[in-house]
């Protein structure tokens, strides 16, 4: 089964530009959504020691909530873009995104490894957390024409057989 997706690379180089004026901060409860948060990364197929980046493949972040009382709310997740011929990722959630988000406070955020279109490498792996999510805790901010947290995650990998270790990890936890 092949998926076919196309995008745009002009949006991710300017964004990946910008990163080198950024600085890096770590999230506090609570101010996670006063912008876009951007998470972007790499997704690989590794066949034996060999990596190669797989276009068409798919990321999934989620977060958890906590409601104006601190009461445990709806997750929220979001999916990446498909991956371009070069494994890269992005994905976004803007405030606006999130059902009254203005009483919503975000508690942890993880990225995960969700699809690969290969059907000769689709076993996700545990490499980097992709199976048991990888906890977004630094980003650089963004500040050209979109404020934006960016966090980067990975490389997240998949493989063509499944292990033993990957199957002990339930997906999304």
């Amino acid at each position: 089964m092949a998926l076919k997706y196309s995008f745009s690379l002009v949006p991710y180089m300017l964004l990946l530009s910008s990163l080198f004026a950024a600085g890096v901060a770590t999230i506090t409860h609570g101010e996670l959504l006063s912008s876009m948060i951007g998470v972007q990364g790499l997704i690989y197929c590794k066949q034996g020691s060999k990596l190669t980046p797989i276009q068409g493949a798919v990321a999934r972040v989620t977060c958890e909530t906590a409601d104006e009382y601190g009461y445990e709310g709806e997750d929220v997740t979001v999916l990446s873009q498909a991956t371009d011929a070069k494994g890269y990722f992005l994905a976004t959630l803007s405030p606006s995104e999130v059902k009254d988000y203005q009483k919503v406070r975000i508690k942890e955020c993880r990225a995960f490894v969700e699809l690969s279109p290969a059907d000769t490498c689709s076993f996700p792996t545990e490499i980097n957390r992709g199976i048991s999510g990888a906890i977004l805790q630094k980003y650089r901010l963004l500040e050209n024409k979109i404020k934006m947290k960016l966090f980067t995650v990975g490389p997240f990998v998949f493989s063509p057989e499944e292990t033993d270790h990957d199957k002990s990890i339930p997906n999304g936890y």
